[in-house]
């Protein structure tokens, strides 16, 4: 109900701004030609993690067979091509057996498959729907603070951004392909943790689409209080008249004065904190207990994730900072509410949570310290975000259970 009710809030939001919300752009894509089709099979493949393979492999051909209908009509009519509609199908017929089919334990186990499938979507139309609210009602941008105060790690956006541009094509496909297929990187990681729904019939107490739909639910939230657009928008040829010049890759700002700036009322401001980087850092930590090769693509996923907010301009050096210790941070409250809060719990938590404000804070009220002084605080934010890092490997270290020592069997007396 509480979802429900979030979604609704945002619809009405977006009807505001003369802009269809989150459930009336899901709506249209069960026949119109979806934003990403990739996604509405990912979200397919969340819910089948309550099925059986053989119900997995009829569900799959049935989407096919769906998309296959539609491509042939779209081809016919000349419309935009794009394929998941079958996905989707799938997934609210599986709600329509689950309610006229099921009964009992078996009912609410498919519900929540279809539930779990169906948060996924609706976090990114949630997600793109904040976007809008954000370019529309700040105004005003904070970029000359962020990159003032990136001055302190050594502008980083503007080195990556050369080090891409100097790979060609083929890098800035690869770095392009992962930075939007990020939600199948994790449904990929979170169908391993959830592998044996369907044979325990039951869900685990936390698992990565927990992590990744509380990031998506705060992250905007921030964006509202820290409205910032980016590098390649506030310093480069994509902000056209709004940017203050055109100097990202090759040519770092001058450390000067930092004022708030007008930005148009299109760009999101949605760079503070990178979620990209929250979501790859929450893929790589979930990744860390599966086999080597997905601990491999957790690993490539987070590393090339960084890549591209940092090489495209999408984000600050700040922002990859305080996008790793905000995702620590949840994650540790996640867990924490999951094994029950105690002390070690709580004091994580609010010392992540503190770490986390404090960067904002410096960034917007100590950038030109920060930038006079590089050799002081750029180690300091390296040290904090360190320090939260260390404190949670640790922490999370001792929630782990113990494997109890095997029993020695007592020597037996022996017969004279």
């Amino acid at each position: 109900m509480v979802a429900l009710g979030f979604l609704v809030a945002l619809e009405i939001a977006a009807r505001h701004y003369g802009l269809p919300g989150p459930m009336t752009n899901q709506a249209k894509e069960v026949v119109l030609a979806p934003k990403s089709g990739p996604l509405l099979y990912a979200s397919m493949a969340l819910m089948m993690v309550v099925l059986t393979w053989r119900q997995r492999f009829l569900a799959f051909g049935v989407a096919v067979g769906i998309d296959v209908v539609f491509f042939l009509v779209r081809w016919v009519v000349d419309a935009k091509m794009m394929f998941g509609n079958g996905a989707l199908w799938v997934v609210l017929g599986c709600a329509v057996i689950a309610v006229t089919r099921r009964t009992g334990k078996e009912r609410a186990l498919l519900l929540k498959g279809v539930g779990l499938g169906l948060l996924l979507v609706a976090g990114r139309k949630t997600g793109d729907t904040w976007l809008l609210i954000t370019s529309k009602t700040r105004p005003m941008v904070l970029d000359q603070y962020v990159a003032t105060a990136d001055h302190a790690l050594g502008n980083p956006s503007w080195l990556v951004g050369r080090l891409v541009e100097a790979t060609g094509p083929v890098g800035e496909h690869i770095l392009d392909y992962v930075y939007i297929q990020l939600a199948v990187a994790a449904v990929l990681v979170a169908f391993y943790q959830l592998r044996n729904v369907a044979s325990e019939r039951r869900f685990p107490g936390h698992h990565l689409v927990r992590t990744f739909l509380v990031i998506g639910l705060l992250g905007p939230a921030i964006y509202m209080i820290f409205p910032v657009v980016g590098p390649i928008f506030a310093f480069g040829d994509d902000g056209g008249q709004w940017a203050v010049a055109d100097l990202w890759p090759h040519t770092p700002p001058a450390i000067t004065v930092p004022h708030q700036m007008p930005f148009d009322e299109i760009t999101p401001r949605n760079c503070m904190p990178s979620l990209h980087t929250a979501w790859a850092t929450a893929i790589f930590i979930h990744s860390r207990k599966g086999p080597r090769l997905l601990r491999f693509g957790g690993a490539f996923w987070l590393i090339a994730t960084l890549g591209a907010t940092l090489g495209f301009g999408y984000h600050y050096g700040a922002d990859i900072i305080a996008g790793v210790v905000f995702t620590l941070t949840i994650e540790a409250a996640l867990r924490a509410l999951d094994r029950g809060w105690d002390r070690s719990g709580i004091q994580l938590v609010v010392y992540g949570a503190t770490v986390f404000t404090a960067m904002l804070v410096s960034y917007r009220y100590l950038s030109m310290e920060m930038a006079e002084n590089p050799w002081v605080f750029g180690p300091l934010l390296i040290l904090a975000m360190t320090s939260v890092i260390y404190g949670y490997i640790r922490t999370t270290k001792t929630w782990e259970p113990k494997a109890a020592p095997a029993r020695q069997r007592e020597p037996q007396p022996e017969l004279v």
